[in-house]
């Protein structure tokens, strides 16, 4: 989905400089207003003596008294205060009007809408989620997600709660990831799994969740699993089908390397002549090393000591 928004730098003036007209301006009202209030007070007792010839037109200082209250009074409301790593968003009537970045004491059109957004690294840890993988089987699966506000526009205006947003779009991003992938695999190299090229899930699930997020005006800085297990119905079977397997691989070395050891003797008894063996004692010397060299028990010689007849 594109967005139909994005960040702009908004309008501000340094709020102490603004400060010190305001309270110029406050300054000058007052006297002003105390000055009028005099006059007033001036005029109303002429009133009551009877001197109407005497009464002056409306002071024109009662009119610069009022203005400047009026102006300095909504002025107060235009400061704002900006924390480091934390952005404003500025509206004017419904319209988007920038965002303040910068930290500090700031004022700015005093009938904006302000609204604060954290631009501070945050994690989301995700609960442990059931799903099937890519085979079917159903495993338990949670991640760890670091992740920041980069477009403070984004965040306000194209989604309703950006941080249910992360949460939610992540445990889906999660989901699809471990459909896509089988939680283990004989051939890493020609199947990738979820437990054997941990690098690569994590790359997956950042640019899954990027792509996401991204209308949410939120950048991935990282992306991990912190939980993966087999589905508690099926985590016995599964790890006896593990036992097997490694069993079976070490069994296959084995044979591998005894074979590789019983020619490598025969050719060297045939290299060096120590001694001459027909097919028949070739296949009992054979038999007999691959027995004493693929046996998981220590082999039991026996000694040929002689015959009972002579």
């Amino acid at each position: 989905m594109e967005s139909r928004i994005s960040e702009l730098p908004g309008f501000k003036v340094n709020g102490f400089v603004a400060l010190s007209v305001v309270l110029t301006l406050a300054i000058l009202g007052g006297w002003q207003f105390g000055f009028s209030l005099q006059k007033l007070i001036d005029i109303l007792g002429i009133l009551r003596l009877g001197a109407f010839s005497e009464l002056a037109d409306p002071d024109i200082v009662a009119y610069l008294a009022a203005l400047l209250i009026v102006v300095v009074i909504p002025s107060l409301s235009g400061f704002f205060v900006v924390e480091p790593n934390q952005a404003v968003v500025l509206t004017f009537f419904g319209n988007y009007v920038g965002s303040v970045r910068e930290p500090g004491f700031w004022w700015t059109n005093p009938f904006t809408r302000k609204r604060k957004i954290s631009l501070r690294v945050r994690n989301f840890n995700s609960k442990i989620l059931k799903v099937n993988d890519a085979h079917g089987s159903p495993i338990e699966i949670a991640s760890v997600v670091v992740w920041r506000v980069v477009d403070s526009a984004k965040s306000e205006f194209e989604i309703y709660d950006y941080e249910e947003f992360v949460a939610i779009q992540s445990e889906t991003a999660i989901r699809a990831l471990a459909n896509r992938y089988a939680y283990d695999a004989p051939d890493e190299s020609a199947i990738p799994s979820l437990r054997g090229v941990p690098d690569e899930i994590v790359l997956a699930l950042q640019h899954e969740l990027q792509a996401r997020l991204n209308v949410a005006g939120v950048e991935v800085i990282e992306a991990r699993l912190s939980h993966l297990a087999y589905a508690p119905e099926i985590a016995q079977m599964m790890l006896r089908r593990q036992q097997a397997r490694a069993i079976i691989e070490a069994r296959r070395q084995i044979v591998e390397g005894a074979v590789g050891m019983v020619d490598e003797a025969l050719r060297r008894i045939s290299e060096k002549q120590i001694i001459d063996l027909d097919e028949e004692r070739k296949a009992t010397m054979i038999n007999n090393l691959l027995v004493v060299l693929a046996s998981e028990q220590n082999a039991q010689p026996v000694l040929n000591t002689g015959s009972l007849y002579t």
